[in-house]
């Protein structure tokens, strides 16, 4: 089953934390439940989304690696707990 984005970042090229920071951005923009999509290239994000999702009420529906561009599905929270 393919994941079905409600919105898409393409954070590609942007150095650490710019992702992050942009994904936040974005999440702040959608309603609970929807789902994000992240395209970024900062190998660091791996580590970065794995974290922010650790201590935030946000979930990693997915995430993945192709040809050096990492690929991150992240459900915004409900509620206005999470940040």
């Amino acid at each position: 089953m393919a994941l079905q984005p409600d919105d898409l970042l393409d954070a590609c090229g942007l150095p650490c934390p710019l992702p992050l920071l942009k994904a936040k951005q974005a999440l702040s923009r959608l309603a609970p439940g929807q789902l994000l999509e992240v395209r970024a290239t900062d190998a660091g994000s791996w580590a970065d989304f794995e974290t922010f999702v650790a201590h935030s009420g946000h979930r990693l529906e997915a995430r993945e690696e192709r040809d050096g561009v990492y690929h991150y599905w992240l459900r915004k929270a409900d509620g206005d707990s999470a940040s």
